[in-house]
């Protein structure tokens, strides 16, 4: 999840501090970091730099780093639904509003689902409900997303915003553990069933919940994980926190997991889309 949104008018006015801005890599990464590259940065006229790969194995590829200026652009160009901006603007006012995504994260997640024609989501960690009500907009009317939050203070504002949108039937809010829901959909025969499914919560948690929902999602489906960037603190090797290196040792994990292809995207704080590509499980049951 990004930093706070508050309420901003079109275009939106977003003034991010140093630690949210995209780092640049150090040449002096240790070699827990595979694979070690030397990056720099360039400044363009526009004052916006660019990284570089200097080392030759890209043919010097220039690759944007975005500025605030830059990032202010973006979401400007950014197709925000009236409900998902009030309940942006909502949110910005409670504790931990830092949790929530980002308008262009929240678009890349609806047209993901959109474009697979996915009907069964999860979400794992809704906060009070900006992306999961941006995926429940995108879902067809028989479509089915359940949303895993322990919080209920959270859910109370999620449940009404899903109320006024009109989704509240496609939304199964469930008030507990996510690793206790996510074990119950596996024992009621639901392997093999989901579409999608998307992870914002507990970071240390994320190797155990993308296990379970490996086995919940189907051959060729998604699961997304948010916050694999960690402010940039998964590059720097003298971060060591358990949070920090519980994320590197995850990147590396799924990096090297043949089961899935992935897609790390720096969009937010980072989000690795993966794909199933092998079957492990039986065929499970529909949403009920």
């Amino acid at each position: 999840m990004l930093a706070r949104f508050g309420a901003m008018a079109t275009p939106l006015a977003v003034r991010l501090p140093p630690v949210l801005r995209p780092p640049l890599l150090s040449s002096k990464l240790s070699t827990s970091f595979p694979p070690k590259r030397l990056l720099r940065s360039l400044p363009t006229d526009t004052r916006g730099p660019v990284v570089v790969a200097d080392d030759g194995m890209y043919g010097r590829k220039q690759v944007i780093s975005l500025t605030p200026q830059l990032y202010e652009y973006v979401l400007s160009n950014v197709r925000e639904p009236q409900i998902l901006r009030e309940l942006r603007e909502a949110t910005s006012t409670m504790h931990g509003s830092q949790m929530q995504v980002s308008p262009d994260q929240a678009q890349l997640l609806a047209m993901l689902v959109q474009i697979m024609g996915a009907k069964k989501c999860i979400e794992v960690g809704i906060y009070t409900g900006y992306s999961s009500l941006a995926v429940a907009l995108a879902l067809p009317d028989s479509g089915c997303l359940v949303a895993c939050e322990r919080d209920g203070r959270c859910l109370e504002v999620a449940k009404k915003f899903y109320e006024r949108a009109g989704v509240s039937r496609k939304v199964d809010v469930r008030h507990a553990l996510a690793v206790d829901t996510l074990n119950s959909l596996i024992l009621s025969g639901e392997t093999n069933s989901y579409d999608f499914a998307f992870v914002d919560a507990d970071k240390r948690m994320y190797n155990e919940y993308f296990e379970l929902l490996f086995q919940l999602v189907r051959t060729g489906g998604l699961i997304i994980m948010d916050n694999v960037l960690w402010h940039g603190k998964v590059a720097d090797p003298g971060v060591n926190d358990p949070k920090t290196v519980g994320l590197r040792n995850f990147n590396r994990k799924i990096l090297e997991d043949k089961r899935i292809s992935i897609s790390m995207v720096p969009i937010g704080d980072g989000m690795t889309i993966c794909r199933k590509i092998a079957d492990t499980s039986a065929q499970g049951l529909g949403c009920m």
